[in-house]
């Protein structure tokens, strides 16, 4: 029998050490949980356990992101894409209700399945990044519902509406495990589609203080072996582009740079943290189990069209030019034939270097601008 290598071994090790978690969180739920007994179920030491994990909260993301990567993995497209916002607002609460638990399961295996952060976020660095990650979502969702049409603010502020409706119902099923009735969420979320709402098209009320983009002719290397979480497909950097960073405590910035893109414009939002292994995976959670969701509602060519890469190592940030990168990196830069031709860092920087191609473009023409885009690429 072929000897198996350190990755395979350490591989090997992980899977075992989840397993054993998963079914230690459902038996005695998150807060009564013991990484000793976690250990003892895989059949490893308790140094081992802590090799791969470094402490019971990242055990436990660990295994609620193995569930949605694995829903992920499982999603099929619908047979017929609802028609119009309102039915596939319906269809994604329909989806997303499926996790509630039922009044005949244990409360440590309901919130499992909720894929429950109670007693989890309870920092407030955690908890701050939890609502930019809830911002990115909506932000996720209302690029699904308009795919082809300008970000509109309004449909960014309906898609918030659905998520609160949605994390309302799965905080009550946390403690009262079959109250509410599923169809009746499913209907609300379908006339939310329709709520008016003040400001439909306002842009952020800092952007007229953002500065403008710095020119640069810098060469560009874009790193190797980096994964798009949408589509599942490999992202290549190579290509002409904005790459905007942004730190998990900045996320909601990616609306900016959204709102000021154009067709054909490359967007791709690389993800970067101080903390990988439990912030990291916060985000890589939330952000793949609403991607799971919308696989099942929306045609693939529906689907944001926008890249998301997890910069676990740093690696793009390093690229970009920052070294090392921190839950509120903001910096940004559009690529073109190899080389990096403009730069920005700071609050709005995905903006002001996305909008910087299209005055660029209008002073070569001898123009101005013609207002905001319609839409990325």
């Amino acid at each position: 029998m072929a000897r198996l290598t350190r990755a395979q071994q350490q591989e090997q090790t992980r899977a075992a050490v989840l397993v054993a978690a998963r079914r230690e969180f459902a038996e005695h739920g998150y807060a009564e949980a013991k990484v000793d007994r976690i250990a003892e179920r895989a059949e490893l030491t308790r140094g081992a356990v802590y090799s791969n994990f470094t402490g019971k909260r990242a055990l436990y993301l660990a295994v609620l992101l193995d569930t949605a990567e694995r829903a992920r993995a499982a999603a099929e497209p619908p047979p017929e894409p609802p028609a119009t916002a309102g039915r596939a607002l319906g269809a994604f609460a329909r989806v997303w209700l499926e996790r509630l638990p039922l009044a005949v399961d244990t409360p440590s295996s309901g919130h499992l399945q909720l894929r429950s952060l109670s007693g989890v976020v309870d920092t407030e660095p955690a908890r701050a990044a939890l609502a930019e990650l809830v911002r990115f979502e909506a932000l996720l969702l209302a690029r699904a519902l308009e795919p082809h049409a300008a970000l509109r603010t309004g449909a960014v502020r309906r898609a918030e509406l659905v998520l609160t409706l949605l994390q309302g119902a799965a905080s009550l099923a946390e403690g009262a495990p079959g109250v509410g009735d599923p169809f009746a969420l499913v209907r609300a979320a379908e006339h939310l589609a329709d709520v008016p709402l003040l400001d439909e098209d306002a842009d952020p009320p800092h952007l007229p203080f953002v500065a403008p983009a710095r020119p640069a002719r810098d060469p560009w290397t874009a790193p190797r072996g980096l994964r798009d979480e949408i589509t599942g497909r490999r992202a290549d950097l190579d290509g002409d582009g904005v790459v905007v960073v942004l730190g998990v405590r900045r996320l909601s910035a990616a609306e900016e740079a959204m709102r000021a893109a154009r067709p054909g414009d490359a967007l791709t939002f690389v993800v970067v943290t101080g903390d990988p292994a439990e912030t990291g995976r916060l985000a890589r959670l939330r952000t793949v189990d609403l991607i799971a969701c919308l696989r099942r509602v929306f045609a693939p060519g529906d689907l944001p069209r926008f890249r998301l890469v997890f910069d676990d190592d740093g690696a793009v940030a390093a690229a970009v030019g920052r070294n090392p990168a921190d839950d509120f990196t903001e910096l940004a830069v559009r690529t073109r034939d190899g080389l990096i031709v403009a730069r920005a860092d700071g609050r709005g920087a995905g903006h002001a270097v996305t909008d910087h191609r299209a005055r660029d473009g209008d002073r070569r023409r001898g123009g101005t601008s013609p207002g905001r885009p319609t839409g990325e690429g």
